[in-house]
């Protein structure tokens, strides 16, 4: 009996090790450990053993049946690597040009940010940027936020624990929490305390909202705002620039409106409308696009500035609105997926 095994197991090894496909290996594990294989066949001989020789016998055929395993993992693990490997080809030289087809893109998101950029530079607008993660006083107390408004809830914005720290970011007031920002009117706050008027800025980036995600929602966003205060500001100001922004950007015909509407940083407020016959994949007369108004003396209050000399404007729209007027995109989950069927469109 020792001296079968060890044949089997010989002629095991060397049959294993010269298997190449997973079909090959079934084969030959059957025929050692299948149901008439001949390991199988040992066991079943074991009924025939006389008691006494049991014991060694079965230690024997228990050695032999972990050996047998390990060669069968083995021959499977070599089968799998050259498998993984022809599928990945040959190696990889480094040193070699690049194979891509082309250079990339830009990502349409940022192709409606940059050109809404270089609109209002045009106007005399500078780009401002501030951080995504601020505190209170920026994100809400500045801007006439009362304790109590609902978007200062858990269930709107994103805090942070009050023991997080942000070395970069410093609170105004030692209770205060950390969120994500919910609007970049932050930037609008930061830069009013860093310098006098006049000033004329357009803030874009990315914000952050508990919104359930759905073709029109997302808790992440990104919005692009503005804000221009001096002298004898007027609404008839913004509502000039809004018609000139976007004639610039969706054509001649675009024509703006506004709705009377409330924020706490604005006075008076409005919601901004576009006529969108034109556009594609829109069949309104009107559609709303964003928010504006001027801005609140409370909200100059807040920075140092005095409102019976100052006054302003703001206003803001979100980037994947604007992008989805622009291409005709109706699902705005499509800006976020890497999806490169989606962004080569935009090359």
């Amino acid at each position: 009996m020792q001296a079968t095994i060890a044949t089997i197991l010989a002629k095991a090894q060397t049959e294993f090790s010269a298997l190449q496909t997973r079909a090959e290996f079934e084969t030959a594990k059957a025929r050692y450990v299948g149901p008439n294989g001949e390991f199988t066949a040992l066991l079943k001989q074991m009924g025939s053993v006389p008691k006494d020789q049991r014991p060694a016998l079965g230690k024997l055929i228990n050695e032999a049946k972990v050996r047998l395993q390990s060669l069968l993992d083995a021959a499977l693990r070599t089968i799998a690597d050259r498998e993984i490997a022809a599928q990945l080809g040959p190696a990889v030289d480094p040193t070699l040009p690049s194979p891509d087809a082309g250079p990339g893109t830009y990502h349409p998101l940022t192709l409606v940010r940059e050109e809404m950029c270089r609109i209002l530079r045009r106007a005399g607008f500078s780009v401002a940027d501030g951080p995504e993660v601020d505190t209170e006083f920026y994100n809400f107390d500045a801007l006439n936020t009362p304790p109590e408004h609902p978007a200062r809830d858990v269930q709107d914005t994103f805090f942070f624990p009050e023991n997080a720290r942000f070395g970069n970011v410093s609170k105004r007031v030692p209770e205060e929490r950390y969120l994500l920002r919910s609007h970049t009117s932050t930037v609008q706050i930061r830069t009013m305390l860093k310098r006098p008027p006049p000033i004329r800025i357009v803030s874009p980036g990315r914000v952050f909202r508990r919104d359930t995600t759905d073709a029109t929602h997302s808790a992440n966003f990104h919005q692009l705002e503005c804000l221009y205060v001096d002298r004898d500001v007027t609404v008839r100001d913004l509502k000039a620039l809004l018609d000139y922004i976007f004639a610039a950007l969706l054509g001649p015909d675009t024509k703006t409106r506004f709705r009377p509407h409330y924020f706490g940083y604005t006075e008076p407020s409005f919601e901004v409308d576009l006529s969108a016959r034109h556009l594609p994949k829109v069949n309104k007369e009107w559609i709303e696009i964003g928010g504006c108004g001027m801005v609140d003396p409370s909200v100059f209050e807040a920075v140092g500035y005095d409102p019976e000399v100052w006054t302003g404007y703001a206003f803001g729209m979100g980037l994947e609105r604007l992008a989805m007027l622009l291409y005709g995109i109706d699902d705005i989950r499509y800006f976020y997926q890497n999806d490169l069927r989606f962004l080569r469109q935009f090359a």
